[in-house]
């Protein structure tokens, strides 16, 4: 009996109407023809969900539709939609991840020069734990303008370049489209900021109008390596030697994923990306977890010196999300014990982004930006070489506030590719990985790419840098500075309960010059310190 009333239960019964009504509308035109072309799309429509209903208990693969043939397909459009509907319907101002609201209105509104004031007063909880301010002077300076550069190259380094303290993070031609890497590079040239290439290679897109590149070497040695994908010195000579090459970048990791490498399948190398990369058609792009040129700290420094010596002198440095800290401390020794110093150091966050990671990379592996700029910057400092070497920072910086607080803590200068993204027309949709990027700027398809507008973009990068930079420079004025390079961790504090504020003096303690080479009693430093070696990244003992 149960069986025969399944039918009419309430998980089948969308099912058992469609097929009556497809039964009866069928029948109507069978005894009364002249009715067929009134109700040809009725029974079409019923018909086919009728045969989506069969479909749906005869498949395997999900249970819910085997329960609910038909009905549950509104539990997937939902489930399609939902990111969407809670974006644009139920997220407040400050909620939004990975960039609340705020924040991405923000960028949309410096980059198309509309007004990017706020009324009424903050929206942020003021006394929840976490907050963080900046202080302001009694005395302000008058404003002291946008064009705040540093100078990255050391005493081996015969090529400095004068970067701004605000420039393009890493991202590849082939996660970018070919248009979005175009306004990128021809607004960085605008603003006389650097395009950092990302690990994919220098790409026709970024010579096109001649913006300054830094350009990144990742484990793949894409544009610069063998066809068994060993490194190869006299091809990287050659790129690294054009000028508009102006530093060169060894990427040891990144912050979403460090310590995974990468799979570009076969299937998806075309004819430029083989020609740009290195790689033959028909077989896959490969980079690898860890390099195949160096093996210890004082090969890593001897590789670093290379890559300045056949890029004619210019800075030469790597970037890499800190994780285990003797391995870091083991870099510093071997700088100490080989006298080879790389002219700069990016440190990446784990809140950094990518196009795709594993959850588990991306939610719990690598050390937090600020973390990693501090202790990066005192390990310099233990070893006496700060003063050579610059530290760049990278990872989920999109506003003046984001890089004023990192170049307090430890920064010279700050990076931002998904700050950047936004003012290309991103919009968050988390469609990344998928080549679906509803704005052209993560995709490969070219019907997509075209919806954006070259020209139209390069005028959003130049002017999201352009009002970011003024916005710090408003900033600084406040606090009575006049340079990002005056900023220190007393001019921040942090809420560490309702009642309770710690200055970033506190929070992050410095380290004294050459106290790690004269022996230190930090904590944070002194178990790590003795277990690092400059022959091997593995802890001693």
């Amino acid at each position: 009996m149960e069986t025969l009333l399944l039918p009419f239960s309430p998980r089948f019964i969308v099912l058992t109407i469609c097929a009556v009504v497809t039964a009866l509308l069928v029948a109507e035109v069978i005894f009364d023809p002249e009715w067929f072309d009134f109700l040809l799309i009725p029974i079409l429509m019923f018909g086919g969900l009728t045969v989506l209903g069969i479909r749906d208990v005869m498949q395997k693969g999900h249970a819910v539709l085997r329960n609910y043939p038909i009905s549950a397909h509104i539990r997937f459009l939902l489930e399609e939609i939902r990111p969407e509907m809670r974006q644009y319907f139920f997220e407040s101002e400050k909620d939004g991840m990975p960039f609340s609201r705020d924040t991405r209105a923000v960028v949309y509104q410096r980059a198309k020069m509309q007004l990017d004031k706020r009324p009424f007063g903050t929206q942020e909880d003021v006394y929840r734990d976490g907050y963080e301010w900046m202080h302001h002077s009694v005395a302000p300076k008058a404003s002291v303008g946008d064009k705040f550069r540093v100078t990255v190259g050391g005493p081996d380094c015969t090529r400095p370049y004068a970067a701004s303290v605000f420039n393009i993070s890493a991202m590849s031609f082939g996660a970018l489209s070919p248009n979005a890497v175009r306004a990128l590079n021809a607004g960085a040239k605008k603003g006389g900021f650097a395009h950092d290439t990302g690990e994919g290679g220098v790409s026709p897109y970024h010579r096109e109008s001649g913006g300054d590149i830094i350009w990144e070497v990742g484990s793949g040695y894409f544009g610069c390596r063998n066809r068994d994908g060993s490194f190869n010195p006299d091809l990287f000579a050659k790129v690294a030697g054009e000028d508009q090459i102006k530093m060169v970048e060894l990427k040891i990791s990144q912050g979403a994923k460090p310590g995974h490498g990468g799979v570009l399948p076969a299937a998806k190398v075309s004819e430029e990306i083989s020609k740009i990369r290195g790689v033959d058609m028909g077989e896959d792009c490969i980079s690898p977890a860890r390099h195949r040129a160096f093996s210890t700290p004082l090969e890593m420094m001897k590789f670093i010196g290379e890559m300045r010596r056949l890029s004619g002198g210019k800075p030469a440095g790597f970037k890499m999300c800190i994780g285990h800290p003797w391995e870091f401390l083991a870099i510093c020794k071997a700088m100490v014990e080989s006298g080879i110093y790389p002219d700069f150091i990016v440190v990446d966050g784990n809140e950094g982004g990518t196009g795709a990671a594993p959850l588990e990379f991306m939610d719990h592996l690598g050390m937090p930006m600020r973390e990693g700029v501090n202790f990066v910057h005192n390990a310099l400092v233990g070893i006496n070489a700060r003063g050579r070497i610059r530290v760049g920072a990278s990872g989920k910086i999109a506003t003046a506030f984001d890089m004023a607080r990192a170049m307090a803590i430890g920064a010279d200068w700050c990076n931002s590719a998904r700050g950047f993204m936004f003012a290309l027309g991103c919009i968050q949709s988390l469609s990344c990985h998928t080549d679906r990027c509803p704005t052209g700027v993560a995709t490969q398809d070219p019907l997509r790419n075209r919806a954006l507008v070259v020209p139209h973009k390069t005028e959003r990068v130049y002017n999201y840098h352009h009002a970011t930079l003024h916005a710090l420079g408003e900033l600084l004025a406040a606090a009575g500075l006049e340079h990002p390079s005056e900023l220190r961790p007393i001019h921040f504090s942090q809420r560490t309960s309702t009642t309770e504020v710690c200055s970033f003096a506190k929070l992050y303690p410095a380290l004294r010059p050459g106290e790690l080479l004269d022996g230190t009693d930090d904590p944070r430093f002194r178990d790590a310190w003795a277990l690092a070696r400059p022959d091997t990244f593995q802890a001693a003992g």
